[in-house]
Formats: C-alpha cells, sequence, structure tokens
C-alpha cells in the first residue's frame, strides 16, 4: 500500500516540476527584444 503512495507522490512531484518548468522558463530576451521592437517603430 505504501509503495502505490510513494508513486502517486512521485508522479505528482515530476507533473509539478513539469508545470513549474513550462510556466518560468521564459528567456528574458523575448520580452526585452519586443520593447525592442516597439521602440525602433
Amino acid at each position: 500500500m505504501w509503495i502505490l503512495l510513494l508513486e502517486a507522490g512521485v508522479a505528482m512531484l515530476i507533473l509539478i516540476m513539469i508545470v513549474w518548468w513550462t510556466m518560468f522558463s521564459k528567456k528574458p530576451d523575448q520580452q526585452t527584444g519586443q520593447t525592442r521592437d516597439q521602440q525602433q517603430k
């Protein structure tokens, strides 16, 4: 029984890590690149 709980916990941790990575791994150059393009126009 404890193996099932451990497996579910590991799966939840992996899911949280994937969501965290995709949400907060944006490159800062993308945001500054947009402002540079707007300033040049």
